[in-house]
């Protein structure tokens, strides 16, 4: 019923915006080819959605599929909006004229090729750049560059880099190249420490097993550390029983563990250098919205002395709004991800950031400061859904940790 109900107003959005089409040429061959094109993406659209597990959805070639449908229908929302736009400024102008002109039929006007044309036009913008973020976008893989000062940043830290990268998802990958290009890149930066922030799949651990060799090539002189994100739980997915969802998340982490890296459920490590250290924090998922809340950070804590340098890895940035930035503790910076800064926005630097998440997260890509406490919010190293990116690239982040001169 809920398809029948989706395929009806989707031809009727459909029939709609072909007014515009139909105004600009009344070409049969193209009004064939536009019907065509419209047919055969719902079909296949319904197909994939109706067949396989939950879990395959987000995976190739069903993410493409969910990508060409949306390249297809989102431009012809727009369309719909100047069509309706202009039938009801032609209703008014028919209302007035039949009412001026003592009129006994109601007068239509006819359509204007120009308002067509013109949404046409405007229709192409979204239509390339969609097309776009799943050709280039999605791969477009930027290395972003921070420095961040501290009073009491312990002076063995001085200089300090981290490379944090976030949300792999690993199952929506299809390119080998582009992603040993990617991990590479990660490599090349020397960081300290490379912190991995959340949601290494999809859905399933399995996601990961083509990938695991690869992104065991990470290295840092002082490890690499993660968390898990709210995909990595399996919540995503309907399990036959409680037993199969527990034996997936415990195979997650000892892929994980085989990979060389260092999974924090709720608990800390200490980095040291010489008589100096700063604490590394892992909690895991915590998130307003209605996302999973286990994360734990008294837990986390338990044996850090109020004094450390903290650094905490929460994978989902309301956490920081919440709890974390108000805590007494002084949690000097924590590392998030999980928005993917909706992998679509305008971003600028130095004049515009934005992207339609911002309405929902407070935090919603890079660096923010309240009170000399820091949160970075990683833009995501993949992409869910959606499979590219417009505007908001895939990220790699380098900080630099720095003790604050006091010139006196």
């Amino acid at each position: 019923m809920r398809w029948f109900i989706f395929i009806a107003i989707y031809f009727l959005i459909d029939l709609y915006a072909y007014q515009a089409v139909r105004t600009v040429s009344r070409n049969y061959w193209i009004a064939g080819l536009y019907f065509i094109v419209s047919i055969s993406v719902i079909i296949t659209l319904y197909y994939l959605l109706s067949t396989g597990g939950s879990s395959d959805f987000m995976k190739p070639p069903k993410n493409y599929f969910f990508g060409i449908f949306l390249v297809v229908f989102i431009p012809k929302l727009l369309l719909v909006i100047f069509m309706f736009g202009e039938d009801v400024m032609r209703f008014l102008i028919g209302m007035f004229y039949s009412f001026s002109e003592n009129e006994s039929n109601f007068y239509l006007p006819s359509r204007r090729k120009f308002i067509s044309t013109m949404a046409l036009g405007i229709a192409a913008i979204p239509f390339t750049s969609l097309l776009y973020g799943m050709v280039k976008g999605r791969y477009n893989f930027k290395v972003l560059k921070y420095e961040l000062e501290f009073d009491d940043l312990p002076e063995a830290f001085d200089g300090y880099t981290i490379t944090q990268i976030s949300d792999i998802h690993s199952g929506s990958f299809d390119n080998h190249d582009k992603i040993k290009y990617a991990v590479d890149l990660i490599n090349e930066q020397q960081s300290d420490t490379i912190l991995f922030t959340g949601d290494l799949v999809n859905n399933v651990a399995e996601e990961m097993h083509d990938w695991k060799e690869l992104f065991s090539t990470l290295k840092a002189k002082d490890g690499v550390f993660s968390i898990l994100g709210n995909h990595d739980y399996g919540d995503y997915v309907r399990w036959k029983n409680e037993e199969e969802k527990v034996k997936n998340l415990n195979n997650l982490k000892a892929l994980q563990a085989e990979m060389g890296w260092n999974l924090l459920l709720n608990e800390h490590r200490f980095l040291k250098k010489g008589n100096d250290r700063i604490a590394l924090i892992g909690v895991e998922n915590w998130g307003e919205n209605g996302f999973k809340k286990v994360g734990d950070l008294n837990k986390a804590c338990n044996g850090i002395d109020t004094n450390d340098f903290k650094i905490v890895m929460s994978h989902d940035p309301s956490h920081w709004k919440s709890e974390v930035k108000h805590d007494d503790r002084n949690f000097h910076l924590t590392l998030s991800g999980h928005t993917h800064g909706m992998q679509l926005g305008i971003e600028i630097p130095g004049w515009i950031k934005w992207s339609p998440i911002k309405y929902r997260y407070e935090n919603w890509a890079g660096i923010y400061e309240e009170q000399g406490r820091y949160i970075n919010v990683n833009r995501g190293f993949g992409y869910l859904g959606y499979p590219g990116r417009i505007g908001i690239w895939p990220e790699i982040t380098v900080i630099k940790l720095k003790k604050r001169q006091n010139n006196a």
